[in-house]
């Protein structure tokens, strides 16, 4: 039913102050996904080492093929890599990454601004691989993980216009709220709740930049929805070629919403069957180019 755009898994998790271990391993997520009938996913390594214990893409890639085909891996490049400077040759990287099967870059998350001269050239080298780009964004720098935009996202904009053959898919607190007029700046680094009365930045972006997608994953995405269903659904009408299912999974046991949000759109009429299938994996496999029904 589902294709899973944004999944995490670790061989190995690690414990954290409360006792949880992060990340979820293969066999609990597979065990999960069982539950909420999501049949394949996109695995993306966690790099940046703000908030997580970063993880090698190696690991990543080795869960995929161990999956007899359940699982594609991503890869990730951290814009300071190889010589922490804005002419890195990150496409080695990426290249090489490409040729041992990664399907994406993400989630690209360093806490830096996206004008940051680094993240330019990460930018740059992606654009010339193909691969599409999942990101993280925040509203504050020098807290914790993501990419830095101002309220409004002018910056994600003016790479939007600078990248157009880069397909961006958007995520995260700090972008999802802004699928809704702000209220307060501030509302960026948590999950409004209040109805959108006036659509925000996330709509206009998109009708703007056919490079822009959106992954409906983690706490974010659920609450842009269940915020306005209403307004939900005809978000989703209108964009549904370029929103992708996801969870963000990251403990085994954590909430997900997602499968139920989308069935009660369809059960509702705000959406087809058709657009249902694609947001809930015929957008993936076109734009990961699998090959599945």
């Amino acid at each position: 039913m589902f294709f899973d755009i944004h999944a995490h898994m670790y061989k190995y998790p690690y414990p954290t102050e409360d006792g949880r271990f992060l990340m979820s391993t293969p066999a609990q997520v597979s065990k999960r996904y069982q539950e909420l009938d999501i049949t394949g996913a996109a695995i993306l390594p966690i790099l940046g080492p703000e908030l997580y214990v970063p993880q090698s893409v190696g690991e990543v890639i080795d869960i995929a093929n161990e999956s007899d085909g359940k699982y594609v891996a991503f890869c990730n490049v951290d814009p300071r890599a190889l010589t922490n400077s804005s002419d890195a040759p990150l496409g080695i990287l990426l290249e090489h990454y490409k040729k041992l099967g990664c399907r994406g870059i993400g989630e690209v998350m360093p806490n830096l601004p996206w004008e940051d001269s680094m993240m330019q050239n990460l930018l740059k080298c992606v654009e010339k691989s193909g691969l599409p780009l999942i990101f993280d964004i925040t509203a504050k720098l020098g807290y914790e993980y993501g990419i830095y935009d101002d309220a409004g996202l002018p910056q994600l904009e003016r790479c939007l216009d600078k990248y157009p053959d880069l397909v961006f898919i958007g995520h995260g607190p700090a972008f999802w709220a802004e699928i809704s007029a702000l209220n307060d700046p501030a509302d960026r680094l948590g999950y409004p709740r209040y109805k959108i009365t006036k659509e925000g930045r996330v709509a206009e972006l998109m009708r703007k930049y056919p490079n822009l997608w959106v992954d409906l994953s983690a706490g974010s995405g659920a609450n842009a929805m269940l915020r306005d269903m209403e307004y939900a659904g005809l978000f989703m009408r209108e964009f549904h070629d370029r929103i992708l299912f996801g969870t963000d999974i990251c403990f085994h046991d954590q909430s997900i919403l997602q499968p139920q949000i989308l069935r009660d759109l369809l059960g509702n009429g705000s959406l087809t069957v058709e657009m249902f299938e694609k947001i809930a994996r015929k957008n993936a496999y076109r734009l990961l180019k699998i090959d599945r029904e």
